[in-house]
């Protein structure tokens, strides 16, 4: 067996660039990564990737993969009673999230890691990640102890200053509220709100891309990066990982290391023959090694949108180009639910076009979520993609939780600061302005800019223009009286985040719904193959989960590279 590479990367996402740094460094390994998607060499970035403005990039379907679906709702355990499944975007392109997400930098509480630690995950407690959040940042806005100054991936935010008035109104309503701007979500960490942390340099988006694969990385000798290259699966000589199976070619090294994400690195495991013996013999699968919890624990944020229309002064202008500046930390007093469970952002630009520039929304999601799901091969396909069955809302708490977010969206809407703002509150499917006419173009713009002028006039029109074109006909005040009208909205409405981690469990071997190693993602069982991306995490923290991937990815990077001395 001639071996080409150390190691072989399978995913560019935030954790295969953080890896694809990290390895080569040293230049004693011969790294390869691979990526499924396009790459972009340094200065090459398309506008829409790098724009601050991140609804361009995140709906252009060249960088998400095409077939993936999700069933998001309670499905049974047997699929007897199962939802429908909806299109779930995951992305294709080097950086992977980072490229085309909404560029949040939360860090999450330090609570999260604690809870890590108290699950298995030996030397993840807040003190044990805190020097990697700070080695991958540098925070253009904040000093002190637990910030990074010289990292790869830029920090900054939208202070209140620039705020249109529409932020700055519903920033004056939750301070009504008894609540206060705490400055710095990733220092401060008790309840209240603050300019949201943002993974840019002010001018453009700081991708993994961007900041771990610069050119000075990218002319290492002993790094290739391969684009546009799809790994079938894991090649194996007994419990031994060789090496990788990309259409008709076979790439041998003595590790392979799965960064593909939280749904498809734990179908690969699966599709080796790892994982639960009962689903592998369903899906005609030689059992390789049983590790029951693999695809188990799929975590993800639900999360559910109120838009309005923005009243002419109080709506984003030119500057700032980002259109989510200010967010809410808050707690919902629920038993064992902990402190700033809940999370809001203020969207003061639905899309770019001139009835986007019109509606504004609050997107509420659970931030501390109870319910979890699963990733399944398809027993008769089980090279086609997996079933996804998130399960959210399934744990009462979550559900009671959400019909807590629409009340204090609904009541943030009444109140006096935002009614001089905004009118008309409606329950929407965020996203959807940015999805109507997403390409950005002259007959798009102007097939928006008579609806849009038609909400100037008055108010009778405008209400019919937004229940006829943008509201789903959701009366939301019966439902404020009547529970099961309410969780039928909330049932209609409620989507993820796009934040699906778990699914590959950091923990000890002795665990047997743990998956790999909390020292270097190892998957127990098995040589010479690991997992690291956010799958590894043993629940989702109270943050988007690009960052806490990054971190993720340096620790094992670490834990791994120490492991080879």
């Amino acid at each position: 067996m001639t071996v080409t590479y150390s190691h072989i990367i399978v995913g560019g996402g935030p954790a295969g660039c953080v890896l694809a740094n990290r390895l080569s460094a040293s230049g004693a390994n011969q790294v390869l990564l691979i990526e499924a998607g396009s790459d972009f060499q340094p200065g090459q970035e398309p506008e829409e990737i790098l724009d601050v403005y991140p609804y361009r990039a995140a709906f252009n379907p060249d960088y998400q993969w095409r077939d993936m679906n999700a069933s998001l709702m309670s499905t049974s355990a047997d699929g007897a009673s199962r939802t429908p499944v909806k299109p779930y975007i995951q992305p294709r392109v080097i950086g992977g999230g980072s490229s085309m997400n909404g560029e949040i930098g939360n860090r999450g509480l330090p609570a999260d890691y604690d809870e890590w630690a108290a699950r298995g995950a030996e030397g993840w407690d807040w003190e044990g990640v805190l020097p990697y959040f700070r080695k991958l940042e540098t925070d253009m806005d904040y000093d002190g102890p637990l910030h990074g100054n010289a990292g790869p991936i830029s920090i900054s935010r939208v202070m209140p200053g620039e705020w249109p008035g529409f932020t700055n109104a519903t920033m004056q309503a939750i301070s009504a509220e008894g609540y206060h701007n705490i400055d710095d979500q990733n220092a401060v960490f008790k309840d209240g709100w603050f300019p949201m942390s943002l993974t840019t340099n002010r001018r453009s988006r700081s991708s993994a891309a961007m900041g771990y694969l610069d050119p000075s990385t990218r002319k290492r000798a002993n790094l290739t990066i391969r684009s546009r290259t799809k790994v079938d699966r894991v090649l194996f000589e007994g419990r031994r990982a060789i090496g990788v199976q990309a259409g008709e070619e076979r790439i041998l090294a003595r590790r392979v290391i799965l960064s593909a994400g939280a749904l498809e690195s734990p179908a690969m495991l699966l599709r080796a023959g790892i994982g639960d013996i009962e689903q592998l013999q369903q899906a005609g699968i030689e059992v390789v090694h049983a590790l029951p919890g693999v695809g188990q624990n799929l975590h993800e944020h639900p999360s559910i949108a109120m838009s309005s229309w923005i009243r002419p002064g109080h709506r984003l202008g030119k500057t700032p180009r980002r259109h989510v500046q200010a967010a809410w930390r808050y707690s919902s007093a629920l038993p064992d639910c902990g402190q700033g469970d809940m999370f809001m952002v203020v969207v003061a630009k639905s899309a770019w076009h001139p009835i986007g520039r019109r509606i504004g929304s609050l997107f509420s999601w659970i931030n501390k979520p109870y319910s979890t799901g699963w990733v399944r091969l398809n027993p008769d396909n089980p090279m086609a993609r997996p079933e996804i069955a998130f399960q959210m809302l399934s744990d009462p708490r979550d559900m009671e939780r959400m019909k807590l977010a629409v009340r204090r969206m609904w009541s943030l809407y009444c109140s006096r600061e935002m009614q001089q703002a905004s009118s008309d509150p409606f329950v929407a499917t965020h996203g959807a302005m940015a999805k109507l006419v997403g390409s950005v173009n002259v007959r798009n713009w102007l097939m928006t800019l008579g609806p849009a002028l038609l909400t100037e006039g008055p108010a009778s029109l405008r209400k019919m223009v937004i229940d006829r074109l943008f509201s789903s006909g959701v009366n939301i005040q019966q439902a404020l009286q009547d529970d099961a009208a309410m969780e039928e909205i909330i049932r209609k409405h409620t989507i993820g985040g796009y934040h699906p981690s778990g699914t590959c469990r950091m923990g000890s071997a002795s665990d047997q719904g743990a998956v790999v190693s909390p020292i270097d993602g190892a998957v127990h069982g098995i040589e010479g193959l690991h997992v690291i991306d956010a799958s590894v995490m043993p629940c989702v923290p109270r943050a988007n989960t690009n960052v806490p991937t990054t971190m993720v990815a340096e620790k094992l990077a670490e834990g791994l590279i120490r492991g080879m001395h």
